[in-house]
């Protein structure tokens, strides 16, 4: 495991104060505000403390309602709706400086047979054949407000290995495409075999490029190249297509989608690996499989400035209802299926 994927599993480890009561850090990065994907990630994996182990993180919807401060805790605090045969029920609320910053629902589900049905994954190249951020960030460099913004988002994202299949908004600025944004993505190491801490992680990278399918339909590169300006209030759903608003769901062990209106998304598989750490439990480590390319569709969120900011805290926020669109996402380690068991009804 790299030190970046340690260092961001740390981050999502919360500490538990009281019953029901987690606090969770922030670190330095893009801008100063607190990265969204952290604080979506850091409340599922507090409201996935309270959630007995054989339920499965099957939905959540949540509104991003004030920045936050990179350089104060921040306090979760977890409502038990619903405990019934088959489905949990979490309302997450994170407070900093005594106001709530942002809320979230989620659904937890045990196993249950059903119908299964999957969209067929839309053309896209091997992921190898693809420029790393490395390789590709300073080819723009001289698009960027500030060229620092290279490092700062080669720090921000060394957790993850994250590849563009065509240029990214802000390679092409001034150029409206059409708007469709598809990306590989892994994490740059090998994760346990712990549901939670695959959607978890799959939560927190769906920040990343949120806007995409939107800046390019408009030629416009987004906050890095100063002709967006976006602020963080607004909903992020992950939630089956039946319900209205953004959405991500989790239809069973291993395999996360994000399903949402905003451009279209890219479908992948994701690769075996190795166990690093059960969310379920602080500090809890162990051996399992690793999370994988996934194909992410973005949705508007970020929150951005005109210019470049010191790296005190990571960019992020949600966008005004727009949102994700992941295909599925497999996760197995080799000679090991991913059982088949899909989500009940969302009803």
């Amino acid at each position: 495991m790299t030190e970046a994927l340690d260092s961001l599993l740390d981050l999502l480890d919360l500490e538990q104060i009281e019953q029901d009561y987690f606090r969770g850090r922030s670190r330095s990065a893009v801008v100063p505000r607190v990265f969204g994907g952290q604080v979506a990630a850091q409340a599922l994996v507090a409201a996935g403390r309270t959630v007995p182990e054989d339920r499965l993180a099957h939905s959540l919807h949540a509104y991003f309602l004030r920045a936050g401060d990179p350089g104060a805790p921040i306090v979760y605090t977890v409502d038990r709706i619903r405990d019934d045969r088959s489905f949990t029920t979490r309302r997450v609320v994170a407070v900093q400086h005594g106001q709530p910053v942002f809320h979230l629902s989620a659904s937890f589900q045990t196993y249950e047979e059903g119908l299964e049905h999957q969209a067929d994954m839309p053309p896209a190249p091997d992921p190898e054949t693809l420029p790393t951020a490395a390789q590709m960030l300073p080819e723009y460099a001289d698009h960027f407000v500030d060229p620092c913004v290279v490092d700062r988002l080669l720090e921000a994202r060394a957790a993850v290995d994250l590849r563009y299949v065509d240029a990214p908004p802000y390679g092409t600025v001034g150029e409206p495409r059409e708007p469709r944004s598809q990306v590989w993505f892994r994490t740059n190491g090998k994760l346990a075999d712990d549901p939670l801490l695959h959607v978890c992680l799959a939560t927190y990278v769906s920040d990343m490029t949120l806007l995409d399918s939107v800046l390019l339909a408009h030629g416009r590169g987004g906050w890095t190249t100063g002709d967006v300006v976006g602020a963080s209030l607004g909903p992020r759903d992950v939630v089956p297509p039946a319900v209205p608003g953004g959405r991500m769901a989790a239809v069973r062990p291993g395999v996360a989608v994000l399903v949402g209106r905003a451009g279209s998304g890219a479908g992948q598989d994701l690769h075996a690996g190795r166990p690093a750490r059960d969310l379920r439990h602080p500090g809890g480590r162990g051996p399992g499989p690793a999370l994988t390319p996934g194909g992410v569709r973005r949705r508007p969120a970020a929150e951005g400035a005109r210019r470049c900011h010191p790296p005190r805290g990571l960019s992020g926020g949600s966008g005004d209802g727009l949102e994700v669109r992941v295909v599925v996402q497999h996760l197995s380690t080799p000679g090991q299926t991913v059982p088949s068991r899909p989500a009940a009804s969302s009803r």
